[in-house]
């Protein structure tokens, strides 16, 4: 896409903020190096939630900001190239998000289920891009230089961690050095104002409705000025300060007319987002208290209920009643969601979905699995969904080609080969199944699990118990002995990095 040549709106320039400077003392690939070892933490974190359905709703909010950053020059392709771009989602309660070394990023179910749009959600999304796109965290990491880059990490894991547990924030965090400067990870107010209006003209030129990032400072405004009970961590490393209130406030007058332009057609809806905020709440909470709640709601709904609180709310009960086992009800609020989306082609899948996964959860694998309708060109989301009820139903030769050739496209997925080893593992072809088992680790940067794996394929060719891979055994084989090697070569580069930061 061509860069616009004029100059930009009144709105987007800078309001006496001083250059923050681009001499940074870390390398780009120092940086993605420190974030790689900060994610291969987070990935065996068990709260990290890997649901297809709301990744690929934060994927639809996510793409069209980074290719707007992209158009206003916002984000080199250098860094886009050199950086991860990695999203992770957090089974979380509390109100947060993140942005860490190297272009991780992490989102809270928490706040996917507090914001009342994807717009506002899209403004998160935004502030934190902007965090990395400017290089924020490499400045602070740089005021810390006396500190050892496995003391940063672990300072950074433990700033995530505090709004969950105190006590996985304090093992975390290494030692009291630590804890005293962790109140230093958080952004700086420039960093802060800079990331504010870099992300307001990102977030306007993606087609989303810039309304959303006041609505998402009234939230948290609201939130600081009840002293945050502990629900909004994202104010303790984001702190809202009258500046930034004031400089949102003149940013959105100086937008004008843009307020009241259309958004771009093809963006999440509202109803999207309602479907997807309440299944971010059962996740993060499901608690039989909890559903037996998501039920009650559902039981005082009246005519005058939106069609967007209505879709969330049935929702959320379909969810609650089919983990309750509570199947005439499961399906009674699930015949409301499909109802509720019929003829509206971009939240219909997920009410599909939906459909699915209450069949499964009422132990109905094999009556789900005659459901399945496969796209022209399935979603994550579709492949992931299809590929487990197929696989529980041990179907699992209808699904395993298009995991392959996904897998193929996608090779750091760690989720969509692991569950391709399941579906091998099914079919009887043990080899390829532990080769798979191998990839997955090594696209979670678990590089001595993947050693471990590729190990037993070694072990299974030599012993000749290799299930039914003979038709195929010396490409499988070859591709072993490769990938043995290249895997044993990111393991010790990883180790000598490890020592080397002791």
């Amino acid at each position: 896409m061509a860069l616009c040549a004029s100059l930009p709106p009144a709105w987007a320039q800078p309001a006496n903020l001083p250059s923050l400077g681009d001499d940074l003392d870390m390398t780009l690939t120092n940086e993605r190096r420190l974030g790689d070892r900060i994610a291969a933490s987070i990935y065996r974190d068990p709260a990290l939630l890997d649901d297809p359905i709301l990744n690929d709703y934060l994927l639809a909010l996510w793409q069209p900001l980074v290719a707007a950053a992209l158009t206003r020059g916002e984000l080199s392709p250098e860094l886009q190239e050199r950086f991860a771009w990695k999203l992770f989602l957090v089974r979380d309660r509390s109100v947060n998000a993140f942005a860490l070394p190297g272009g991780y990023l992490g989102v809270h179910t928490g706040l996917i289920a507090a914001v009342a749009s994807p717009d506002a959600l899209a403004s998160v999304l935004s502030h934190e891009l902007s965090h990395v796109t400017q290089r924020h965290i490499a400045r602070m990491i740089g005021q810390q230089q006396s500190q050892m880059p496995w003391l940063i990490a672990a300072m950074v894991l433990g700033v995530i961690a505090a709004g969950r547990s105190a006590d996985v924030a304090n093992a975390a965090i290494v030692g009291g050095q630590a804890a005293a400067m962790q109140g230093q990870l958080n952004f700086s107010r420039d960093m802060e104002r800079e990331a504010d209006r870099i992300g307001f003209g990102i977030l306007l030129d993606a087609g989303f409705n810039p309304e959303g990032s006041s609505e998402m400072f009234e939230k948290l405004q609201q939130a600081n000025r009840f002293n945050d009970s502990g629900a909004f961590p994202y104010l303790r490393s984001h702190p809202l300060t009258s500046e930034r209130i004031a400089d949102a406030r003149a940013r959105q007058q100086g937008a004008g007319s843009a307020l009241q332009t259309a958004r771009r057609p093809g963006l999440p809806s509202l109803a999207w987002h309602a479907m997807m905020g309440a299944r971010a709440r059962v996740l993060a909470d499901g608690t039989a208290d909890a559903l037996q709640a998501y039920l009650q709601q559902a039981q005082m709904l009246n005519a005058d209920t939106s069609h967007e609180q209505k879709l969330s709310v049935y929702y959320a009960a379909a969810l609650a009643a089919a983990r309750l086992r509570d199947a005439p009800l499961a399906r009674q609020m699930l015949a409301q969601v499909m109802q509720l989306c019929a003829g509206r082609p971009q939240i219909g899948p997920a009410a599909q979905w939906l459909g699915l996964e209450v069949e499964e959860l009422l132990g109905q694998s094999e009556r789900a699995a005659t459901m399945i309708s496969w796209s022209t060109s399935p979603s994550r989301a579709e492949l992931m969904t299809h590929g487990r009820v197929l696989i529980r139903a041990g179907r699992a030769a209808a699904v395993s080609e298009r995991l392959r050739n996904w897998v193929i496209a996608h090779p750091r997925d760690g989720s969509a080969w692991a569950l391709l080893a399941q579906a091998l593992h099914q079919q009887g072809q043990v080899l390829a199944a532990v080769r798979a088992e191998a990839e997955g680790r090594a696209a979670e940067l678990d590089y001595q699990g993947a050693v471990d794996r590729i190990k037993a394929a070694q072990d299974l060719l030599r012993s000749g118990r290799t299930g039914s891979d003979a038709a195929n055994l010396h490409i499988e084989a070859s591709i072993i002995d490769a990938r043995a090697r290249q895997l044993q070569a990111l393991l010790r580069e990883q180790m000598l990095q490890e020592r080397s930061n002791r």
